[in-house]
């Protein structure tokens, strides 16, 4: 699926688009991931609903960012606010997934009014940010010098993919190695693409998502946590205590999967996201 492009106070930001009449959902994904993360899901839900898929700045992003721009996990959550704003797209249900839930939550600290709906897919939560044993493993990697090219370039090896400290615990089955090979060539293809993302490791810290759960009870609209029920990187009891965060949320399990529920069960999760999306808001 084609991406389009749009120039916002942030920069140049790449995205999908399918476009139609029905309600608009805009779906994020996880560090060193792209839009293809959702497009299994995607497929399934476009016959009926619009989906916008930005392509955010964590790794294997295209655009790099500009020198000056925020590049803190809040200012890619403010990156996500004005894209929606830009490209006009009224009432909007927002789906995160692993890093992209963190985004969503820190978004909706900031400015609670501007979806109706948030969907958080098996992702960082409290003071699991960066999460789990890659998101540890990312974060070493980025404070040693050279460390994160090193980490980068030993996926290239399948095997190595399939470890528990890289994307073994993040998705039950092998991730496609044409998706895969996609998100290591955006990261190997562009020095600021590398740049963009030692700057946002830097700035990650364990506190932010504790205090954007503090201010998740101003979200007045609709809440959906749907979590891998074998998740080995997020917490199970995260997804408990996010939907009690919220005002009116609740919770579905997903079974067979990890972290990467858009890829190991997209049948379940469309299914999912379909019928929250309906929801009229009142």
């Amino acid at each position: 699926m084609k991406t389009k492009r749009v120039e916002i106070a942030g920069g140049e930001v790449e995205y999908v688009d399918t476009g139609g009449d029905g309600p608009t959902v805009v779906l994020l994904h996880g560090a060193l991931m792209d839009e293809q993360l959702w497009m299994p899901v995607v497929e399934r839900l476009s016959p009926t609903f619009r989906c916008v898929v930005p392509v955010l700045p964590l790794g294997a992003h295209r655009i790099p960012r500009p020198g000056d721009a925020d590049q803190s996990p809040r200012g890619v959550a403010l990156l996500v606010g004005e894209l929606i704003r830009a490209l006009d797209l009224g009432e909007v249900t927002l789906v995160g997934n692993d890093t992209g839930g963190a985004i969503a939550q820190l978004l909706l600290a900031e400015d609670p009014d501007l979806v109706a709906r948030v969907v958080l897919v098996s992702c960082d939560a409290f003071d699991n940010f960066p999460p789990g044993l890659p998101g540890r493993t990312m974060a070493l990697a980025c404070a040693v010098p050279g460390g994160l090219p090193m980490a980068m370039a030993s996926l290239q090896i399948p095997p190595l993919r399939r470890l528990p400290m890289t994307f073994g615990w993040m998705a039950r089955r092998p991730i496609a190695p044409e998706v895969f090979d996609g998100w290591l060539d955006a990261y190997a293809a562009s020095r600021g693409v590398r740049r963009d993302v030692r700057r946002m490791m830097r700035q990650v810290d364990r506190e932010q998502l504790v205090t954007a759960a503090e201010r998740l009870s101003r979200f007045r609209g609709s809440a959906l946590v749907v979590w891998a029920a074998e998740d080995r990187v997020m917490p199970l009891d995260h997804a408990h205590r996010l939907c009690a965060t919220f005002p009116d949320a609740r919770l579905e399990l997903v079974e067979d999967s990890y972290t990467l529920v858009p890829l190991d069960q997209p049948d379940r999760l469309a299914g999912l996201i379909a019928a929250f999306a309906r929801r009229v808001r009142t």
